[in-house]
């Protein structure tokens, strides 16, 4: 009995320790800088609240004729003095003209245009799609691309933006052809996916979710005020790259085509927290949401 206790304490010195999968935290920790990037000053939108800002990531390569045309309505000032009109509760957030019908009264569009042809999906040949092994209940695959959650169908060939929660999309009309970007929401509720490949998505919330999910809900039908009062005043939308470079957010994005992006979808995965009792062992498009962080600054020259 002694020899065999002994053997078995060699047996187990001479077997190598297991490593323990490192957390979430200790993945983002870890991370390289150049596993992060920098806003892209032509494709980010600031829009200014009396409560505070809220940053948009526009997604060109899904929406570039509806994103240009966003473009143009920040460069000329459009939704400047609008206001968020609707709240639905575990819904969306939108903002626009409260008189957009109103031909006599809706605020001119400027040089944008004021109809665009849909742009509900894109070809998925080609598309570099970081793609997760987890099953989907809304597409046969799913991913990422460029920090964005991707739906797709290789029988279709075709590849969308999916309807998390953030996400921004741009209002329409019963005809498919009837959105032109003025008109925004952004998701603040349960992932509404029945909505994909119905409406364009333009983008995503980096920053400011908190001033757009926790405003008063509207009691008229679909979450939009019955009072006017009750509106949220937008100060100021502008084009990242139209704000003086001083004042711009220092914030960066961790990128989805890096080595930290798998490693961190792991470790949600197959959770090492102490808290945890179950761990879950599979994650959702939705729920794979991609980290910002404060930008660390430029060492002097």
């Amino acid at each position: 009995m002694r020899n065999q206790f002994a053997a078995a304490c060699l047996i187990g010195l001479s077997l190598p320790s297991l490593a323990v999968p490192p957390t979430v935290a200790q993945v983002l920790e870890r991370s390289p800088a150049n596993d992060w990037r920098a806003l892209d000053p032509q494709n980010t939108l600031v829009m200014n609240l009396a409560a505070g800002q809220v940053l948009i990531e526009l997604a060109p390569r899904f929406a570039p004729r509806h994103v240009a045309n966003i473009r143009t309505l920040a460069r000329e000032g459009y939704w400047d003095g609008l206001a968020i009109l609707r709240v639905q509760d575990n819904y969306v957030t939108q903002w626009g003209d409260p008189d957009a019908e109103v031909p006599a009264k809706a605020k001119p569009l400027g040089t944008a245009s004021a109809r665009l042809p849909a742009e509900f999906s894109i070809p998925l040949k080609g598309l570099p799609l970081q793609r997760l092994p987890d099953p989907d209940g809304w597409a046969p695959v799913t991913g990422f691309v460029d920090g964005f959650p991707v739906a797709a169908n290789p029988k279709t060939g075709q590849a969308w933006l999916a309807h998390c929660y953030g996400m921004v999309g741009a209002g329409r009309d019963m005809a498919r052809d009837s959105s032109n970007g003025a008109e925004l929401y952004a998701v603040i509720g349960q992932s509404p996916r029945g909505l994909d490949l119905n409406i364009t998505v333009v983008g995503r919330v980096l920053q400011g979710m908190s001033w757009l999910a926790a405003l008063p809900r509207g009691t008229a039908e679909m979450g939009f005020y019955a009072d006017a009062a009750q509106r949220t005043g937008i100060q100021r939308v502008r084009l990242l790259a139209d704000v003086p470079e001083a004042e711009r957010p220092a914030l960066e994005v961790l990128r989805t085509d890096s080595t930290t992006w798998p490693a961190l979808l792991q470790a949600r995965r197959v959770r090492q927290e102490g808290w945890f009792v179950h761990s879950p062992r599979h994650i959702n498009l939705c729920n794979a949401t991609v980290p910002t962080r404060p930008r660390s600054p430029m060492p002097p020259r």
